[in-house]
């Protein structure tokens, strides 16, 4: 997500917060900025783009004297409220110029929020959530002041830091919050819920950021904040509370890592550091997408409840891993909504001649919002007066644009090729959307979406819990790397991530590996069994498929008829299929549709311990591109 530095010190701040945010590069942006203290003014500059835009602007403002001063905080933002331009960069001021805010991650009430101050006569200059801190921050300051709290200079660190307490008590949402205030030259102070920060603890002079990498070059010495802190940093100290005021602390610890490993966060790679990412990706997705009334609420929205109401066929377009996401969101979809509902490979669907009109919804699928396939695919069906509904990672993307609606995954970048967490994020969104059109169509009542909605957000902390428990997968992996051919089998909702499993590993150790529906095998691909070949199994829940589930059982005694070596993926519980396992891989439980958030973690971690072990560059495999924009 976003890149946030901060600095307080006697060295030239401008300097060392501009190399922090070079450091951050990784992370991915698409706009950045910077605010110094100097001489009782905020000097400001942002620019959208790269780095280097901001960077040429302050070089030309050289000439006016922009200062270097001691005091700076700068930002590298992902666009999530308001796209990716000049006036929604980071750092936003408040009216009166004396107060700059920097921000990651979102508040969700941030419309009730902009209403109360537009109506004491405040005028907004962006489209960003993030504005609204900056002007309640300033009117809290100035509620201080004429209190007559903290009259002294020396008052106004304390000053600052109980305005932002004020300020994040009545926020809602994730976010890490940076601010300087021109009356307190010498203080930065910050804020934390759900959103990654640390305190960077230097001699005669502090960092804040929201990875260690920012500022490795001059300090290992890091404090991690807490859940719902606030940090206070000047010269001369670090001084951390909580949200009420009463004195906290952080985790202290020493960075070992060198500037390299910094920026993967001490993971061997960046697809291990987005994988185990993910829990926090589906809590951002999942942010502000439920109103007070219990609606499922979007980004972009330009069609009528009753142009969804009109629609008779949903088509879900997108390739690859995205594509995979689609063919699990078909079975939720018709679950819930119960309208048809069909998946196509991006690549495919204009060159078929669809049958697409105006009661069409099309869903199309992109992590870039740049794919070529994909993108081709939405402008033939717009030709056909089809809707359009984006799920997409990429603010201001070329699909957003062109389509009727938007549903963003807040997953923040992606810097390994293999998608991982764009794949369960993109899970979610389509989940969303399932649940959007159903309650539109007055099929689910908002106490039903609610409560689905709740088991959604349960996801991420049993997510966390498997994460931490996956040492025998890694083993496993270890064992399997001179295996000629994996092959992985599943139903309902396990076909998809059988089929996302075998293009793991073809992607990453370039393995012959191939997924089936498992009811499948004996129609032909149980041919290909042989002694000692791995056959992955995903098992449906016996509670809410047991039917299911007691097939998926016997398509495991088939292979193990026949020698294969099986790897078993089965919920907490289902101690029964322990018996045909010669590999257990347990996940935690979860209802049936929402199973694949769980049981393609395991085969994440297995396919990139497997590429690792034979010795592959996991984060850039061969003749593979991030982003396709050619068809």
């Amino acid at each position: 997500m976003c890149g946030i530095v901060g600095y307080v010190g006697g060295r030239p701040a401008l300097q060392i917060v501009l190399d922090g945010l070079r450091r951050l590069e990784y992370r991915g942006y698409d706009s950045a900025g910077i605010a110094v203290i100097d001489n009782s003014v905020i000097l400001t500059e942002k620019k959208a783009g790269k780095l280097a835009n901001l960077e040429k602007a302050l070089v030309e403002r050289a000439g006016d004297g922009i200062s270097v001063g001691s005091t700076a905080i700068g930002h590298t933002r992902w666009a999530t409220h308001g796209g990716p331009t000049d006036r929604n960069a980071h750092p936003h001021l408040s009216a009166d110029g004396r107060v700059a805010v920097i921000h990651n991650g979102i508040i969700e009430n941030f419309a009730r929020l902009r209403a109360e101050l537009e109506a004491t006569s405040v005028e907004f200059v962006s489209d960003t959530d993030t504005e609204c801190a900056a002007h309640l921050l300033a009117a809290e300051m100035r509620a201080l002041r004429e209190a007559g709290a903290g009259a002294g200079a020396e008052d106004g660190p304390q000053l600052l830091a109980e305005g932002m307490r004020r300020v994040v008590r009545r926020l809602e949402g994730a976010f890490t919050l940076l601010a300087v205030d021109v009356e307190v030259p010498d203080a930065v102070v910050a804020a934390r819920r759900n959103s990654p920060l640390v305190v960077g603890r230097g001699d005669g002079e502090n960092f804040l950021a929201s990875d260690v990498s920012a500022f490795i070059e001059h300090t290992r010495e890091a404090v991690e904040l807490g859940q719902d802190q606030v940090v206070l940093i000047t010269p001369a100290g670090i001084e951390i509370t909580d949200f009420t005021g009463a004195p906290a602390t952080g985790k202290e610890f020493h960075i070992d890592w060198d500037a390299s490993a910094a920026e993967k966060g001490g993971y061997d790679y960046f697809m291990l550091k987005e994988i185990a990412e993910q829990p926090q990706a589906i809590a951002d997705t999942l942010l502000g997408r439920l109103s007070e009334r219990g609606e499922i609420v979007l980004d972009e929205v330009r069609l009528t409840d009753q142009d969804l109401r009109d629609v008779d066929k949903v088509f879900i377009v997108a390739c690859g891993t995205s594509y995979h996401a689609g063919m699990v969101a078909k079975y939720a979809i018709e679950h819930w909504v119960r309208i048809p509902c069909e998946v196509e490979l991006a690549s495919e669907f204009r060159y078929r001649d669809p049958i697409l009109d105006r009661s069409t919804l099309m869903i199309v699928i992109s992590q870039s919002g740049e794919t070529m396939d994909t993108l081709m695919a939405l402008r033939h069906a717009k030709e056909q007066k089809a809707r359009v509904l984006a799920i997409c990672n990429t603010n201001g993307s070329t699909i957003p644009r062109e389509s009727d609606a938007v549903l963003y995954t807040h997953g923040g970048p992606e810097i390994a090729v293999a998608s991982t967490k764009a794949f369960v994020t993109q899970l979610v969104a389509c989940y969303l959307i399932g649940l959007h059109l159903a309650q539109i169509r007055g099929v689910m009542y908002a106490d039903e979406v609610a409560a689905v909605v709740s088991k959604l957000q349960a996801t991420p902390d049993a997510l966390r819990e498997l994460l931490g428990g996956m040492e025998d997968v890694r083993a496993l992996a270890r064992d399997l790397r001179t295996a000629s051919t994996i092959l992985f089998i599943g139903r309902h909702v396990g076909f998809p991530v059988a089929l996302e499993g075998a293009l793991k590993l073809k992607e990453l150790a370039y393995m012959h590996a191939e997924g089936f529906a498992a009811g499948e095998l004996k129609h032909g691909p149980i041919a290909l069994i042989d002694e000692g070949t791995p056959v992955v199994c995903v098992v449906p829940s016996p509670a809410g498929r047991g039917v299911l589930r007691d097939k998926v059982v016997s398509n495991i005694q088939e292979v193990r008829a026949r020698g294969a070596r099986t790897i078993v993926i089965a919920e907490e519980g289902d101690d029964a299929v322990r018996a045909y396992a010669d590999h257990l891989i347990v996940v935690p439980r979860t209802p049936t549709l929402l199973a694949p958030l769980m049981t393609t973690v395991p085969l994440q971690i297995l396919a990139c311990e497997i590429a690792a072990a034979r010795g592959h560059d996991v984060d850039q495999p061969r003749n593979l591109a991030k982003s396709v924009t050619v068809e």
